[in-house]
């Protein structure tokens, strides 16, 4: 059994039973519908390496059994169906090929992102590739492609495959709506740390908010973290729409009471660790800023991520 997705992360394992009350069984989020649309015309053959014929498809209940213990997160981000097919080549390493289906084109983003690190392979509507482990999305897509064995030819066949698949997914998504509401660049974005959930299990996992929901995320509710680096230091900004203004004030009132209760009326505040935090409010939308060096810092940003989305709805 292999996990691609979860190797380059040690701790997420830990949180999966936390995962797992987040979304329960029957209600995690595209858990409804879980047959995979297998009409995409995936490649048989690539630079000598052919498949095998056999195609292994898994569901929202078998997963488990191929990815070991990580299938809790694919539920978060909506999990459809997974189909993977095996490429050989005489005396050449073995070629993987696993694609999924995701709830949506946000939720495919959204898996991809979580665990980006490597260079863009210019595959996909967004991609890396190192370590022999090609990663990318396009559409309602993740598609994972590694090879047993390593070597110059068996790289540019993990490339190849990749553009192949790519081409098979004959429509493109887009990326989850919230990500526009970012402030720009002129705040320091950092486009590769953009990450989108709606698990506070997987937030925590990108930046520690706390055990507990306060932020009351969960299937209905959308989250876009992103970093900013103002002159070297790391400032993080989280936006949350909630599918209510009710709902939003809810997560709202209960992040300020369990992470700012000294904070009052105010909507920023120095904290323990001498950096600043900024909240606000708005119609369905909540916004914080994480880790500023100043009040005015933080108060910028927070300003400049609220009149986005004014501007926006």
């Amino acid at each position: 059994m292999r996990s691609e997705f979860i190797s380059k992360s040690v701790c997420i394992a830990i949180a999966l039973f936390g995962l797992l009350l987040s979304f329960p069984s029957g209600h995690a989020y595209g858990a409804e519908k879980n047959i995979m649309d297998t009409k995409l015309g995936l490649p048989t053959e690539i630079d000598g390496w052919k498949w095998d014929g056999k195609e292994e498809q898994y569901d929202n209940k078998t997963i488990f059994k191929y990815i070991d213990g990580a299938g809790e997160v694919y539920l978060a981000y909506g999990f459809r169906g997974l189909v993977t097919r095996r490429f050989e080549k005489a005396g050449k390493p073995l070629l993987i090929a696993d694609v999924y289906e995701m709830g949506s084109s946000a939720d495919a983003y959204g898996v991809f992102a979580f665990e980006r690190q490597d260079e863009e392979a210019g595959i996909g509507q967004g991609s890396e590739f190192g370590g022999g482990l090609l990663r990318f999305w396009k559409g309602n897509y993740f598609v994972s492609i590694n090879a047993e064995g390593e070597g110059e030819d068996v790289d540019k066949a993990i490339l190849d495959l990749g553009k192949a698949v790519a081409a098979s997914i004959t429509k493109e998504g887009t990326k989850p709506h919230l990500i526009t509401y970012l402030p720009a660049k002129d705040f320091g974005l950092v486009e590769k740390n953009i990450y989108f959930f709606r698990s506070h299990v997987l937030l925590n996992q990108r930046f520690f908010i706390a055990h507990q929901n306060i932020l009351h995320l969960g299937p209905d509710v959308e989250a876009v973290l992103a970093e900013y680096r103002p002159g070297g230091q790391k400032i993080h900004l989280l936006l949350v729409h909630y599918p209510s203004e009710k709902q939003t004030i809810e997560g709202y009132s209960s992040f300020r009471k369990a992470y700012l209760p000294e904070a009052r009326d105010r909507r920023t505040v120095k904290t323990e660790d001498g950096t600043w935090t900024g909240v606000m409010q708005y119609k369905d939308f909540v916004v914080i800023v994480f880790g500023a060096g100043s009040e005015a810092g933080a108060d910028g940003l927070l300003k400049a991520a609220e009149n986005n989305v004014k501007g926006k709805i």
